[in-house]
Order: C-alpha cells, then sequence, then structure tokens
C-alpha cells in the first residue's frame, strides 16, 4: 500500500435531516361526519452514519465532499399513519477512523470492527400528530407538532492506521527496504530522505502460515512532535501499532543517541506510546564484521531487545520475525 492517494485527513459539514410535521387531521367517511382525530407522526429526519469497512485504507472518496446532506422525514398521514424516515447518509471509512468535533475538538468515536455504524449526526425527530393529543378530555385536538430540526456541524476525520507492528526511524534508515523484503509491499525506495511521504502497510509471513501487519510510516526527525518535517501525520499513525520496531542504521554515528532522540519525540507526542512494547533492529549491518559487530552490541540501550539485520543479505530476518511474534503474543 503506498499511493499519493493517501488521505488520512477530512474536514466537511454534515448536516441531519429535519424530522417531519405532525398532521393535523380527524377521520372522515361516508357516513361519519364527524370522526376522531387521526394524524399521524412526522418521520424521522435521516442520520449522517459512519460505517468502517476493512477494504479502506484512505478517506480519499471523503477528500472533495464538503458538505454531506440527509434527507428530511415526510410529514405524518391519516389513518395514524407515520411519515417515512428521511434516508440516511452513510459514509464508509476505513479502520482505525477517529470522528471529532471540528470547533470542540471532542473526540467522538473511533471505527475499529468492520461492518459496524455509529451515527455521527443524528436526524431530527418527527412531531406528533393530533391523534397522540386525543384524550377523554380532549376528544378533538386541534393541533400537531412540527418536526425537530437537524443538526449541522463541522466534522474531523482522522486515520490511524491499524498495524501490529510500526517501524519507527529517521528518514533513510531503510524501513521500507525492510518491509519490500519481509512483506509483498512494494514501497518507493530511494538514497534519499523522506522517500516515504505516506504510509506503507504490508503483511508478513510467518511460520505455519501466520502472519502480522507491519507498517512503514514516514519517517521522524528531532522536533515531529512540534511538527517539523511530517511531524504529526507520522505520529498519529503509531498510536494504534501494538509493537514499536526501531530501525537505526549500523552506519550511525550514535545508535543510542538516535534512539534516545526517536523515543524523546514520541514522548513529547503522547507519553502513553512509551507503555508499548519496543524493539531495537540495526539495519544494514552486512558491513560490519564480527568484531564491529560485538563492539557495537554493547553500545546498545541494555533493557531493550535488539537484532542486527540486513535487509539486502537477509541476515537477522528470520530471528527479527520470531523477536517481533514472541512480544505481539
Amino acid at each position: 500500500m503506498s499511493s499519493p492517494n493517501f488521505i488520512d485527513y477530512v474536514k466537511f459539514c454534515s448536516r441531519s435531516g429535519n424530522g417531519g410535521a405532525g398532521y393535523l387531521h380527524f377521520h372522515r367517511e361516508k357516513f361519519i361526519q364527524h370522526g376522531g382525530p387521526d394524524g399521524g407522526d412526522g418521520g424521522r429526519g435521516g442520520h449522517v452514519i459512519l460505517k468502517g469497512n476493512s477494504q479502506l485504507w484512505t478517506l480519499l472518496h471523503l477528500k472533495y465532499r464538503k458538505h454531506v446532506i440527509a434527507t428530511p422525514g415526510n410529514r405524518g398521514e391519516e389513518q395514524n399513519r407515520t411519515g417515512a424516515s428521511g434516508k440516511d447518509e452513510i459514509l464508509e471509512v476505513p479502520l482505525g477512523t477517529i470522528a471529532r468535533n471540528a470547533e470542540t475538538d471532542e473526540v467522538l468515536f473511533e471505527i475499529t470492527e468492520d461492518g459496524k455504524e455509529y451515527i455521527l449526526t443524528p436526524g431530527g425527530r418527527g412531531g406528533k400528530g393530533n391523534a397522540f393529543f386525543a384524550t377523554s378530555t380532549n376528544q378533538a385536538p386541534q393541533h400537531a407538532q412540527p418536526g425537530e430540526a437537524g443538526r449541522e456541524e463541522w466534522i474531523i476525520l482522522e486515520l490511524k492506521l491499524l498495524a501490529d507492528v510500526g517501524l519507527v526511524g529517521f528518514p533513510n534508515a531503510g524501513k521500507s527496504t525492510l518491509l519490500s523484503v519481509v512483506s509483498a509491499a512494494k514501497p518507493k525506495i530511494a538514497d534519499y530522505p523522506f522517500t516515504t511521504l505516506t504510509p506503507n502497510l504490508g503483511v508478513v509471513s510467518y511460520r505455519e502460515d501466520q502472519s502480522f501487519v507491519m507498517a512503514d510510516i514516514p519517517g521522524i526527525i528531532e522536533g515531529a512532535a512540534e511538527g517539523k518535517g511530517l511531524g504529526l501525520r507520522f505520529l498519529r499513525h503509531i498510536e494504534r501499532n501494538s509493537l514499536l520496531l526501531f530501525l537505526i542504521p549500523a552506519d550511525s554515528a550514535d545508535i543510542g543517541k538516535e534512539y534516545d532522540i526517536l523515543l524523546g519525540e514520541i514522548s513529547q507526542y503522547n507519553p502513553e506510546l512509551l507503555d508499548k512494547k519496543r524493539i531495537l533492529a540495526i539495519s544494514k549491518s552486512d558491513m560490519l564484521d564480527d568484531e564491529l559487530q560485538a563492539a557495537l552490541s554493547k553500545e546498545l540501550p541494555a533493557d531493550l531487545p535488539a537484532v542486527f539485520i540486513s535487509s539486502v543479505t537477509g541476515k537477522g530476518i528470520m530471528p527479527l520475525k520470531d523477536l517481533i511474534w514472541k512480544n505481539l503474543h
């Protein structure tokens, strides 16, 4: 999954339908000139609904929809018939989508299940017909309720990728290359920073036909938590990963310092992310001999599981999968 059509943020005006008015009517037949009230209730206004769809991975289809409008309910009818409800406007979104109110920034809900529906903006209730108001002392009520007005609000949808493993590293650390080796994903790969501008997902095959999902997310830089570089667009996506795989190249000037910087940016964005399990992989380790690798091993954080890998030669790839699977389960 890699495409310039990857959209993870949209903002639009959501307007639900007005409720239909209740009907003021009295029963009339050929030989019944003064029948009782039989005006029905108005129909409910249409809802604006979000529905999870596991086959979607982007909000592109909503990018140019600035107004989403559901239809109003119909007026009630005679013989106590309720008016038809307005047509709901159903928007299908990828799993991992969060809906928030644009004015208050309140999180309304998040979509995590395929096929599950959430009412985003409820339609107005239908008004009561005059039959509803009939009593023993008021047998011919001369009034009916108008329908309740629908609601209009600005909504923000944000997509946070749902993946088992999130790749964390500086630009050009080899994240895309690793994903292309362990899965069928074909991310853009080149030897310059910010090759990856959109997240990539790949399904990684494991032993005995098992698998897990890995996400290659745009590289982090110092200041990302403050919005520098790809900033918050990157950090938003690691919130839904079960495990964080830190990738630092073997030719780094200071592996420990790079790890501390990455960890610091994550902590600054959301301290709760530090509660996730973490693994360290030293990429491009095909350039190391046994002596250099042993020396580097002594400099790695003591409390962090680590493995030396090479996406070019395949060195350490299977031990890395084993380590990931062990920590996921």
